[in-house]
């Protein structure tokens, strides 16, 4: 597993439906070396608090299956890493092999995969597509938010290492359907609240599935 790009971002006002809206989600790629604290990456921000960043959001990764696969259901030219708003483009970490809970390092950081992301309208924007949450949603390529648990740096090409293997037999990808599926296997929801280091609001979510 390594990392294939690292990408930033600051936040940035684009016209959308008649309305100027500020996002973060337009991301570039870096090719040098960049820290990696408790709440981002160097020169990385976000631009609504209220639902992205934090400690428990901290980093997004996206891997370049979700890319592999895009590619064969939207007709688009430019397939740039970044494109979903992540930090790192990553190679063989998949959503369907990451639990909730597992430990990486990362260049000279370490991460804890907390939770899947789960799409907001300035996905839209970034694609220029009015229905594009609507397209995330139903491709369940979500990707892994990260908490990180070692500040370090990290840059283009770096291993990524996982150190530390979740007991919490429950995957990035069971999350996505359990969610959706509003619950519908209660064993997965059982699971997914035995997990000490669920954020409260993910808690809450998934309690009244109970």
């Amino acid at each position: 597993m390594k990392v294939v790009s690292l990408n930033v971002g600051r936040p940035q006002e684009k016209e959308w439906q008649g309305k100027m809206v500020m996002t973060s989600i337009f991301k570039s790629p870096v090719t040098e070396r960049r820290k990696v604290s408790l709440t981002n990456i160097e020169g990385d921000e976000q631009a609504d608090l209220r639902v992205h960043g934090g400690i428990n959001k901290a980093i997004y990764a996206y891997d370049v299956s979700h890319y592999k696969h895009w590619k064969n259901v939207l007709l688009r030219d430019d397939w740039s890493y970044g494109l979903f708003g992540e930090n790192l483009t990553t190679e063989g970490l998949t959503d369907d092999e990451v639990r909730i809970g597992s430990i990486y390092r990362v260049g000279t950081a370490k991460l804890q995969a907390i939770q899947p992301r789960f799409p907001c309208s300035k996905i839209n924007i970034r694609f220029g597509l009015p229905d594009m949450i609507e397209r995330f949603i139903h491709e369940r390529r979500n990707g892994i938010y990260f908490k990180v648990t070692k500040e370090g740096d990290v840059q283009v090409d770096d291993e990524i290492v996982m150190v530390e293997k979740s007991p919490h037999e429950v995957t990035i990808q069971d999350f996505v359907e359990c969610y959706y599926s509003k619950g519908s296997d209660k064993s997965i929801v059982q699971k997914i609240l035995a997990i000490p280091y669920l954020p409260e609001n993910t808690r809450r979510a998934f309690e009244i599935f109970l």
